[in-house]
């Protein structure tokens, strides 16, 4: 399990804390797990970075949890959420099948998704190849 770290505020700015989390630490989870457990880093005010990348069912409930909690949990402004695969156009149809059992067996963890508060998290800008973050100071 990962250490938490506490928060140290310097110069009035509180720092800023990425938690790194490999597929499979929520591998094991079922669906309502996973978006506890991702909800429950993101309202400590942490930036997720995902190795894999959930359903979209799940990514779903994840936004609507999070937009329910939305002015019942203190300073929480929802959340910024947003994956890129390392999906590739140009591959044979043996490679696409292989890969899409691979998909079924494992998950999709051939991607990265990027999941941060709203207060920290400006805006996220993705595009094929790339995210962006842009964070707000405070």
């Amino acid at each position: 399990m990962a250490k938490e770290k506490k928060k140290v505020i310097k110069n009035g700015r509180e720092d800023l804390t990425i938690h790194f989390m490999p597929y499979s630490e929520i591998a094991h989870e079922d669906s309502v797990g996973r978006i506890k457990k991702i909800l429950g880093i993101v309202l400590k005010n942490k930036i997720v970075i995902l190795q894999g990348r959930l359903r979209s069912d799940e990514e779903a409930k994840l936004i609507e949890n999070s937009m329910m909690l939305i002015g019942n949990v203190p300073g929480f402004a929802g959340i910024e959420i947003a994956s890129l695969s390392g999906e590739n156009e140009n591959r044979s149809l043996f490679e696409g099948v292989r890969r899409n059992i691979a998909k079924i067996l494992v998950g999709e963890q051939d991607a990265i998704t990027v999941i941060g508060p709203a207060s920290v998290v400006k805006d996220i800008t993705k595009d094929p190849k790339k995210i962006e973050l842009m964070l707000s100071r405070k």
